[in-house]
């Protein structure tokens, strides 16, 4: 398999763990991230994590607060170079933060190393989303 396609694969992993977080299943997030303390993402709600330890306490919160979504990766491209490689593309979707319906339509970056055990995502990064945000202080009592 080239790299391009095993980074395929690992990208398709990405988005079915992300699908399973907001169906109430963080698990499979364990087996697609780099557990390390330089793991970081930046997600559509505003939030920001460091460390593969905040990182799955974020997960693990998406996990018990949504009642389903999906979203998808599409316009993908892909540049490797060596062990590290990255995707760009459009999330497009829906999910429901504790009943609230979101729609998304907004640019992504995932940055992934190369391990002993395949390509291990590094960094998630997407555009924040307003309807994101509001769901997530409603969740928060903010609003």
């Amino acid at each position: 398999m080239t790299d391009e396609e095993e980074l395929r694969a690992a990208s398709e992993a990405f988005y079915g763990a992300l699908n399973s977080v907001f169906n109430k299943d963080a698990e499979p997030m364990r087996d697609v991230w780099l557990h390390s303390p330089e793991v970081t993402a930046m997600r559509p709600n505003g939030g920001r994590e460091v460390g593969w330890e905040q990182l799955w306490d974020a997960w693990k919160h998406v996990a018990e607060v949504f009642a389903g979504g999906h979203v998808e990766l599409t316009e993908q491209y892909i540049v490797t170079v060596g062990d590290l490689a990255y995707e760009i593309g459009l999330e497009l979707g829906r999910f429901s933060p504790a009943g609230d319906e979101v729609e998304v339509a907004h640019r992504a970056t995932n940055i992934y190393r190369r391990t002993e055990d395949g390509w291990k995502i590094v960094h998630h990064h997407t555009d924040k989303s307003d309807g994101a945000i509001a769901a997530f202080h409603r969740l928060e009592g903010s609003d």
